[in-house]
């Protein structure tokens, strides 16, 4: 009425509408009510533009991604007369006073819609109804990885879209072009995967208090490089196996020489575990990368072990050959070898060396050093060292023990065939 409409003039407290908004009468309808509400579903079309995968996450089991969300429906209440028939253009102002799909991110565990310079939101209208609604996202979700195969694993990981609020009678969620849907940057990399896909699917969630809802994937896999743990895992571990291989070729009488590089190798290779261990979740399953470590480890164990079997073994015969060597007088006839053993010292296998009893052997070390170094300056210096050479190479035969010579080819044959065995099992 005229009344009415002069009372409106003189209320200057009254915050007049938008020309945009009188345009669109936002005022005249409820929009807390979803379009066509009380009958059929609205139809809301989802096409995503995926800028970015910022980061995955084995430990936390997650990944971050960055992403273009753009929502389509009709909304006939927002309908507009236009002569020149284009699409009116508002930011996030308007949002609030509209409706729009509740969409929300299953399984996210933080996201946020970006802000700099100003909301990155972006809402569209058409002159028959028409809506476009877009926003730039950053969301972290869950990722349900199997590392039984790690790190020569594949990863498929997921970011579901639905609707909070409205159930299937109420928004009907769909891939606005089908699989043209999703769409990705050229550019997208990952410092330790490569993204071999993405693809788009749907289904149909159940809730047993609210009903069925309409759902959306945002499919993507990964296969994880391996040249990076080749070069921090598997190469320092084939290394330290074959370093301890070194030990079947020194004198089996080399007590610290065998035991110091075989406590090396092991504490090297506990090492390597702790550090493989150390960046991956507490799973309770074996991984891939377990099983070639710990194999490892027990090769270079079994090194230790096989050196400990030579010594007892060693230690045995002597005591028999001693045994059997025994005189009235007590006095022992010792070879080179079993010289050197007791008193450090290179002695030539032409000498017999005649020792007194073992519990007088430390008085009289002094002695025979003192005639050794006697008969080195008695003896010429070439002659010496062709005795030398050629006494070392027969000590070096000699002292191989059988286990010694079992080993040798032994345990690289094993190690290679459990090598051609892993790898072709798992890549």
């Amino acid at each position: 009425s005229k009344r009415e409409i002069k009372m409106r003039k003189l209320d200057s407290t009254k915050v007049w509408p938008l020309k945009s908004e009188q345009l669109l009468r936002i005022e005249d309808h409820d929009f807390a009510l979803r379009p066509g509400f009380g009958g059929s579903p609205i139809p809301v079309g989802i096409d995503v533009q995926v800028e970015s995968i910022d980061s995955i996450s084995e430990v936390d089991m997650d990944f971050t991604m960055t992403l273009y969300l753009r929502h389509y429906w009709k909304d006939e209440r927002l309908s507009f007369r236009s002569n020149k028939n284009k699409s009116m253009t508002f930011d996030g102002r308007l949002i609030k006073k509209i409706w729009v799909p509740d969409v929300f991110f299953v399984h996210s565990k933080r996201s946020f819609i970006h802000d700099t310079t100003v909301e990155n939101i972006m809402l569209r209208v058409y002159p028959d109804g028409n809506v476009l609604f877009s926003l730039r996202i950053t969301v972290s979700a869950m990722c349900f990885m199997d590392f039984s195969r790690f790190p020569l694993d594949t990863q498929n990981c997921s970011l579901e879209l639905e609707s909070y609020a409205y159930n299937e009678d109420d928004l009907m969620l769909y891939w606005k072009h089908g699989n043209k849907s999703l769409n990705t940057d050229e550019h997208i990399s990952l410092s330790q995967f490569f993204i071999e896909e993405f693809s788009a699917s749907s289904g149909l969630a159940f809730y047993s208090s609210t009903g069925w809802y309409n759902r959306l994937f945002i499919n993507f896999a990964l296969r994880r490089h391996i040249f990076f743990f080749v070069l921090q895992s598997y190469f320092p571990a084939m290394l330290m196996v074959m370093l301890s291989w070194v030990s079947f070729w020194i004198d089996r009488r080399a007590v610290p020489a065998r035991v110091s590089l075989g406590i090396t190798t092991v504490l090297t290779m506990s090492t390597i575990m702790t550090g493989v261990s150390a960046s991956m979740p507490q799973v309770s399953y074996i991984k891939a990368v377990d099983v070639y470590l710990w194999i490892s480890f027990l090769f270079v164990f079994l090194s230790v072990i096989e050196y400990a079997a030579v010594n007892y073994l060693t230690t045995v015969e002597e005591r028999k050959q001693l045994k059997k060597r025994g005189k009235a007088s007590g006095m022992y006839n010792i070879d080179a070898v079993q010289a050197m053993a007791f008193d450090g010292c290179f002695h030539d296998t032409d000498v017999d060396l005649d020792l007194t009893p073992f519990s007088d052997h430390c008085e009289e070390n002094e002695t025979r050093a003192r005639a050794a170094s006697i008969c080195d300056v008695d003896t010429p210096r070439l002659k010496r060292k062709r005795s030398l050479k050629g006494s070392v190479g027969r000590i070096i035969l000699q002292n191989n023990h059988v286990i010694d010579r079992y080993s040798r080819i032994i345990f690289p044959s094993v190690y290679i065939v459990f090598n051609f065995f892993y790898w072709g099992l798992y890549i």
